[in-house]
């Protein structure tokens, strides 16, 4: 299990936002796997209300550029961290095994 952490930014009101493993979180607790630009965000003018630098949202989180550019640094080496692990590897393999067996029943 990876307990890799990367501080991202202190919320208004003194929460830690911050990525730890392949998640973003809030306080210690998972808000996202993925950046959401805010553009595409079906909220968006509320949030550009509310925070006028946010580029993208980490669940209810918005970030900056450079905080959300942090952000998906590190989410981005820890899902390489992953994918190299041997754990990766042997769920890869046994969903592979897990489709050639569908494959095979659908026969």
């Amino acid at each position: 299990m990876d307990t890799s952490r990367t501080p991202i930014k202190l919320t208004q009101d003194g929460r830690r936002v911050e990525v730890v493993g392949r998640a973003i979180c809030l306080d210690g607790r998972r808000e996202a796997d993925a950046l959401t630009p805010v553009h595409r965000h079906p909220n968006r003018a509320a949030i550009w209300r509310a925070a006028p630098d946010a580029t993208h949202m980490a669940g209810r989180v918005p970030l900056t550029a450079q905080e959300a550019a942090q952000a998906q640094a590190a989410l981005d080496a820890a899902r390489a961290a992953y994918e190299a692990s041997p754990l990766a590897i042997a769920e890869r393999i046994r969903h592979a095994a897990d489709d050639i067996l569908k494959l095979r029943i659908d026969e």
